[in-house]
């Protein structure tokens, strides 16, 4: 039986929301719209949020309220997903591509310094658009200290717990991160000025499509709430939100699956030559996949993986490098050599054991 590389994890509950939705027959923007935004904040304990048809309503929407004009530069990472650069063209502004390490996925201070160190004279950035590319996080405190406002991407990062030190921790400092039961851990905090949280088929949490669209403290809230008229059009149905709404729920009991998924093929790439991405710290990774950067090219593990009746693919085919709208040279390289096994908490045991052995004898 053929292992699919991706797969939804929509269990009974969430299809029995689903079907409780249809049947009151109550499907387009309304009272789960909001039931959503409730639960999401309960988690995240953000100030305000709009619940979206889709993470480009989102970033259109989050950069209209920072007030950029047309002519103004926003710098994305060059493995950010296509739709930013559409996005950003669309609003007559002008992508700044900056690239990543061959280490780390993600954008990092220095790549960012870089890259508006080397931009067109006269060409003003309005924005950093910072996505936590295959689940890494990167350094946000850092890059927020550069003085531009930040919009943050956690759809692929959402769920990650880390340590901290309560006792030298004041209120402040944990204002806007979710407790756990034991006290010991906390979600990691955003430092964006506003903040994506996609729901589409392969993020974190799916609706089946859409987006959260959030802001932490109330003097960005309130910039968001200037859209809280928007036309239905733009918000998400009803049937979506009560699929969004389970998956919060759920979340703990999936990342625990993928956890165990992780660790048994973290072993097994230890007897491989190929390389993994490294987090900045150990606890920043919530698994949302498992990639391997290939020393070899994509054809030939790809096709010994079809022999093996395994679906591996291409990590970054949907990203801006990806489809070639830019050439960074580390971004454009990675995208040719780096590989997503299958993970995702569906999957069963005995298939998690057939994609490490994979792993361990890949060419």
């Amino acid at each position: 039986m053929k292992i699919e590389v991706y797969s939804p994890t929509i269990r009974r509950k969430e299809m029995d929301a689903v079907l409780t939705a249809m049947v009151e027959e109550k499907i387009g923007p309304g009272e789960r719209n909001r039931l959503l935004i409730q639960t999401a904040r309960e988690q995240l304990h953000f100030d305000y949020a709009l619940a979206l048809r889709s993470p480009a309503v989102a970033l259109y929407l989050a950069l209209k309220a920072l007030g950029v004009r047309s002519g103004q530069a926003v710098v994305i990472s060059a493995l950010s997903p296509r739709y930013y650069f559409h996005v950003i063209e669309d609003l007559q502004l002008t992508p700044l591509f900056c690239d990543v390490s061959f280490d780390f996925p993600c954008m990092s201070r220095e790549t960012i310094e870089k890259t508006i160190a080397g931009k067109p004279d006269g060409l003003e950035v309005c924005a950093i658009v910072l996505h936590h590319t295959l689940g890494f996080i990167p350094d946000t405190a850092s890059i927020a200290e550069l003085g531009f406002p930040v919009i943050e991407d956690i759809s692929h990062s959402y769920g990650r717990r880390g340590k901290t030190d309560r006792k030298d921790a004041g209120d402040k400092e944990l204002s806007n991160v979710e407790s756990s039961k034991d006290k010991d851990e906390v979600l990691f905090k955003i430092k964006g000025v506003f903040c994506i949280l996609g729901l589409e088929e392969r993020d974190m949490l799916t609706s089946g499509g859409g987006a959260l669209l959030f802001a932490m403290n109330r003097k960005d809230g309130s910039v968001l709430r200037n859209f809280a008229s928007i036309p239905d059009e733009y918000c998400l149905p009803d049937i979506n939100a009560a699929l969004a709404v389970v998956q919060f729920k759920e979340l703990q009991r999936n990342i625990e699956k993928r956890h165990d998924i992780a660790r048994v093929y973290t072993q097994a790439s230890l007897r491989t030559r190929h390389k993994r991405f490294i987090p900045l710290s150990e606890d920043d990774y919530n698994n949302y996949s498992f990639s391997l950067v290939l020393e070899t090219g994509l054809k030939d593990v790809v096709a010994y993986a079809k022999k093996k009746e395994i679906v591996i693919e291409s990590a970054f085919e949907n990203t801006v490098a990806g489809v070639g709208l830019c050439a960074s040279p580390v971004s454009s390289s990675l995208a040719l050599r780096t590989v997503l096994f299958p993970m995702y908490p569906m999957l069963r045991s005995q298939d998690a054991e057939r994609v490490s052995r994979l792993i361990m004898t890949l060419p």
